[in-house]
């Protein structure tokens, strides 16, 4: 029998990430014991019951002490507490990774925390549903879907690769790149969607005091997608445009720029450029779907299973 990656993973955070973790190095044998963490009692319990970690509580210490691999799979925004709380009780030469969307802020606020001994390994898992808590987790979450690692330049390299690893073993295809060009990338591909989800979401319930619930009633596919979207954690997608501030904004006022060069070609009645960006677009989504990031079938509202 091949030995575990680690011998010891402690999961800070047991939502659908952190739960679909414990669940994928379950499947994937890759960890001899899996420890979580969560800062309510409630959620501990909910964890304990779900039967995905060897132990889950509310004693971070507990939680750290003597593991190999930690990960912060909690909102970023609580990353720099939780440096400060856990690193006098961190193993000598363990990894400490994260699953944040935002890559600049965990170098920022994690690094300055932790003793040289340590290997800090930013992640980012590109998998998720709009589905959170730890009953909502599954192995199958990372099959297939990109995991960027974002090392500091003077990361031990044998570090790196044994991330490399963990994440392929749990269902990850794999990339390694700088976080600045992460936090851009991601920006667009992410972070500006979902803003444009939250706000179009949030006019229409401004509507629904004119139209009389015709919004929700008569619904089509494009905005039950939006919706869908816009059902996403608030927590950590407020966390998210607070510490990518700098990307998002720059991709927004590209988006500002592209969107009035669409209202004036509506305005003028320019079919053509309305044709050639609508046959742009579409190019870019059958893209998606040859890369294996989507499926081709018709979905007109997403399946309503977890794996959705």
């Amino acid at each position: 029998m091949t030995a575990p990656l680690f011998d010891k993973v402690a999961l800070i955070g047991v939502g659908l990430i952190g739960s679909s973790m414990a669940r994928a190095m379950r499947r994937g044998g890759v960890a001899g014991q899996i420890v979580g963490y969560a800062h309510l009692p409630e959620i501990v319990e909910r964890a304990k019951k779900a039967g995905f970690a060897d132990s889950v509580g509310g004693d971070l210490a507990a939680c750290v002490k003597d593991a190999d691999l930690v990960v912060l799979a909690a909102p970023v925004g609580t990353f720099a507490d939780i440096a400060k709380l856990i690193a006098p009780h961190l193993k000598a030469g363990a990894i400490v990774s994260d699953t944040g969307s935002v890559k600049g802020a965990v170098t920022r606020d994690v690094a300055p925390h932790l003793p040289k001994s340590l290997h800090l390994i930013p992640a980012h898992p590109i998998a998720g549903t709009e589905q959170s808590g730890p009953e909502a987790g599954f192995a199958e979450l990372f099959d297939g879907r990109w995991c960027i690692l974002t090392p500091p330049a003077d990361a031990d390299t044998a570090a790196v690769e044994k991330m490399k690893s963990f994440w392929e073993k749990l269902g990850s295809k794999v990339e390694v790149m700088d976080a600045q060009h992460h936090d851009l990338v991601l920006a667009i591909t992410s972070h500006v969607p979902h803003l444009i989800a939250y706000n179009i979401v949030g006019t229409a319930d401004d509507l629904e005091t004119v139209t009389e619930s015709e919004v929700i009633k008569f619904s089509a596919g494009g905005f039950r997608d939006f919706t869908r979207i816009a059902a996403s954690d608030p927590t950590m997608w407020r966390d998210v445009f607070l510490n990518n501030r700098d990307a998002v904004l720059e991709m927004l006022g590209r988006f500002n720029e592209d969107l009035s060069a669409l209202q004036r070609a509506i305005r003028w009645g320019d079919g053509d450029a309305l044709f050639n960006l609508f046959t742009r677009t579409r190019a870019i989504r059958r893209g998606i779907i040859d890369a294996g990031q989507d499926s081709a079938a018709p979905n007109f509202g997403r399946n309503t299973d977890k794996k959705s």
